[in-house]
């Protein structure tokens, strides 16, 4: 068993980095993975299948919903954003972008947030260096802030379907640590992200990022694989957690979770979080999954789909993701393991 998912931990490791037709189809891919996984475990039941039906429906609907809403009101955001990006002192407009989109995505998923940030950076004609510095920092702020809630991203989803507690379970356990950190992620934005050089009164050119409907479906079917293959991925792997990762101590799990840098963290949450675990464990792989998950592309969702329309590279994210996010990471080991 031990050796049959550990074959498979390094399929999921390494085949979407080596495999084009595999990171294109990366949602379907983690659905047979953790499939595979759970019948290598023999946990596989019809109770498990049941359950990974229905634990992506809420996420999807979101997504479905959001996206159309996205779709019909586009213009009228372009819109809204111009406006106030010229009313507003760039350097508070960069701040608000970065808080409101983190507060903001764990309501309308880190996914349409990561759109609505594409829409917003594209109407601003910002120079290149300033542009990424933007799009990094508010990733960094909406997977954290989408974490909140179950239907935020995939990783509160399985976390709190793992854990079998309620809606507002992860505001309880990492609200004010989260809260903080995209109150700072705003903050390093009015200072690091330099004003564009267009004139106050000319009008940028504004980036068309439309889709149409088969796209937002079939995301949002995408989307409900990706969280069906999550949960049985952890319940594949929860044999060898309960065994080996349980009982090790906190800020080691918090260390660990580096990997989330570039592995998604909802794939990592799927496969280390137990509900036998401690809220303080449970906490300390939480807050490095979340951190780590924004230092390079890979490592969530909305650094896939910005760098993805934005043509930004891996290594034009990781110049300026990897300092902000180790600084972020050493920041909050301080206070939470050493300080507490």
């Amino acid at each position: 068993m031990i050796l049959g998912l550990a074959i498979v931990f390094l399929l999921v490791l390494l085949l979407p980095f080596t495999m084009s037709h595999v990171e294109k189809n990366l949602e379907i891919f983690l659905f047979f993975m953790g499939l595979i996984s759970v019948f290598i475990s023999g946990v596989y039941s019809e109770a498990l299948f049941l359950k990974a039906a229905f634990d992506p429906i809420k996420i999807s609907i979101a997504v479905l919903v959001a996206g159309l809403f996205f779709k019909w009101f586009q213009r009228q955001l372009e819109s809204i954003i111009v406006r106030v990006s010229r009313m507003v002192p760039f350097r508070l407009f960069c701040a608000f972008i970065v808080i409101f989109l983190g507060l903001i995505s764990s309501m309308i998923t880190a996914i349409i947030a990561a759109l609505v940030l594409v829409l917003i950076t594209s109407s601003l004609n910002l120079e290149r260096k300033a542009q990424i510095r933007l799009v990094v920092l508010a990733c960094f702020s909406i997977g954290l802030g989408a974490a909140l809630t179950p239907i935020g991203e995939p990783l509160s989803t399985i976390a709190i379907s793992k854990l079998n507690e309620d809606f507002f379970f992860l505001v309880r356990l990492v609200g004010v640590e989260i809260v903080a950190a995209i109150l700072f992620f705003g903050l390093i934005a009015a200072i690091y992200v330099s004003p564009p050089k267009y004139k106050k009164n000319s009008i940028p050119s504004l980036h068309n990022q439309s889709e149409n409907y088969a796209d937002i479906f079939i995301r949002s079917l995408k989307i409900y694989f990706f969280v069906m293959g999550l949960t049985f991925l952890g319940a594949g792997f929860e044999p060898i957690i309960n065994r080996y990762v349980v009982g090790l101590d906190p800020s080691t799990l918090y260390w660990i979770n580096i990997l989330s840098a570039v592995l998604d963290n909802a794939t990592l949450a799927a496969a280390e979080i137990s509900p036998s675990m401690s809220h303080d464990t449970v906490r300390a792989i939480l807050l490095g999954l979340l951190i780590s998950g924004g230092m390079l592309v890979p490592g969530n969702i909305p650094n896939i789909i910005s760098a993805g329309k934005l043509e930004i590279s891996s290594k034009e994210w990781a110049k300026f993701g990897l300092p902000v996010g180790f600084l972020f990471m050493v920041a909050y080991f301080i206070v939470l393991m050493v300080i507490k």
